[in-house]
């Protein structure tokens, strides 16, 4: 199987090693690679467009995408999903919902749309992508991949202060107020987002399974592990946390590793991923994985109840309705 890969924020640290690893072993798909910033005056797309260079051959564009900016993310759907139906692009074999955004140095920030920009950058833009992109897919099926993490999972992070859950009200999720403990509320926020990733992935593949025309594209939410070279560890964290990544984690991950094993390395993640995109780790296979592994999710993420009433929410934040999307059984 063949077709259009799209990956979200592209030019990250996970991304740009998956993006060689795509292109390496996997020539015939086209990427479609988003980013915020197409221009070389970022390093990080400078990177992306360098690491394109090394594959004369490869069909790979990059994409402006702001996932902080709902009605773009709408255009943007709309634009593949036009390029699809031109035969500009092949069919879609993949969306990897890559992108991502915490702050854990300063105060909640709120998106134009006015949502807290934590869940919206992690969930609420990636649910309208997804949800606007399903009826672009071949008739092959494909795959949906979600990100999550052991934050997700009361107990698994040391960052954790206050343990990720879905409140009873869902709306408080796109709210915050400033806090003086920026480092525990900033994770907090980060946490509850990839928890509602989760629990969302679960119910879209229960929409996917009953729909005979979509039930060939199946979902994984993998965490990756945590990736010791990331540039998340440096960007919107404290001091310590850089001095621990260059200090410790990356010269020790080796020895670190014996006691924890999902200390590793961005390009270990970026190729797993990878695979699961393209259908070859885990072929037709849905849910939950801790990086390729089958586990386990937190026994809060397993609740089919509060799973059903945020993929109900997560359709009205992202402001999707049966006229745009294919899945329309699940709204």
């Amino acid at each position: 199987m063949t077709g259009t890969i799209i990956i979200t924020g592209a030019n990250g640290s996970l991304a740009i090693p998956a993006v060689r690893h795509l292109l390496a072993k996997h020539p015939d798909y086209t990427a479609v690679l988003t980013v915020r910033n197409t221009e070389d005056t970022d390093p990080n797309t400078k990177r992306l467009r360098e690491t394109i260079a090394g594959f004369p051959k490869a069909q790979a564009s990059i994409r402006q995408l702001d996932l902080a900016n709902l009605p773009a993310v709408h255009d943007f759907a709309g634009t593949i999903a036009a390029e699809v139906a031109e035969k500009k692009l092949p069919p879609l074999a993949a969306i990897v919902c890559n992108a991502y955004y915490w702050n854990l140095a300063g105060d909640p920030e709120f998106t134009p749309d006015g949502y807290e920009k934590t869940i919206q950058v992690n969930h609420i833009s990636h649910v309208a992508l997804v949800l606007r992109l399903l009826g672009s897919f071949g008739a092959e099926g494909g795959r949906i991949v979600l990100f999550t993490s052991d934050g997700h999972f009361p107990g698994k992070n040391g960052l954790e202060k206050y343990p990720a859950a879905i409140p009873e009200d869902l709306d408080s999720l796109l709210k915050a107020s400033p806090d003086a403990d920026k480092l525990g509320r900033g994770f907090n926020r980060y946490a509850n987002s990839k928890l509602a990733i989760l629990m969302w992935g679960y119910a879209l593949n229960r929409y996917l399974e009953k729909d005979e025309g979509l039930r060939k594209i199946t979902a994984i939410v993998i965490d990756p592990g945590n990736l010791t070279d990331s540039r998340a560890l440096r960007t919107n964290t404290p001091q310590f946390l850089r001095y621990v990544q260059r200090f410790a984690l990356q010269p020790l991950r080796p020895l670190l590793r014996l006691a924890d094993p999902t200390l590793r390395t961005s390009a270990d993640a970026g190729a797993d991923v990878v695979e699961l995109a393209t259908n070859k780790a885990y072929p037709g296979e849905r849910g939950y994985l801790k990086q390729l592994k089958r586990e386990p999710s937190s026994p809060d993420s397993l609740n089919e109840d509060n799973q059903q009433k945020l993929w109900v929410k997560s359709a009205e934040w992202a402001k999707i309705t049966k006229e745009n999307t294919a899945l329309t059984g699940s709204i």
